[in-house]
């Protein structure tokens, strides 16, 4: 009995997620950002090792190492570039906040429509 409700479950079930899948570019970005991060790792570590045994290989790798550094930098910067331009091009609606002020032209606009009764009236 109980091996029949085991083979009647299923074994792969779908949650319902939160949040929502990133947009193809952004985590194209995102993969080359970790993978790019994790080989700047693994050269910290070797140029580590290659400076405390003293090889020769330990300024090289050194110098790569901060190079990659800069690259590793970068790629994250990309992702959220990357973000924010695929945000602007694919239509998230941007509405101002309650506290935003109103536009300069609508302000002065209401105000000539306050001061033009009274111009007419005297």
């Amino acid at each position: 009995m109980e091996h029949e409700s085991r083979s009647a479950r299923q074994l792969w079930v779908e949650d319902e997620r939160a949040r929502q899948r990133m947009p193809d570019p952004v985590r194209t970005a995102a993969v080359r950002a970790v993978m790019i991060t994790s080989v700047t790792l693994v050269q910290a570590v070797v140029a580590f090792f290659c400076t405390v045994s003293g090889s020769w290989l330990a300024f090289p790798v050194t110098v790569s190492a901060v190079v990659f550094t800069v690259v590793a930098t970068w790629s994250v910067l990309d992702v959220w570039i990357t973000r924010q331009v695929w945000r602007q091009r694919n239509g998230v609606v941007s509405e101002p906040s309650s506290t935003a002020r109103p536009p300069l032209r609508a302000k002065r606009d209401a105000g000539r429509a306050e001061a033009a009764p009274l111009s007419e009236a005297a």
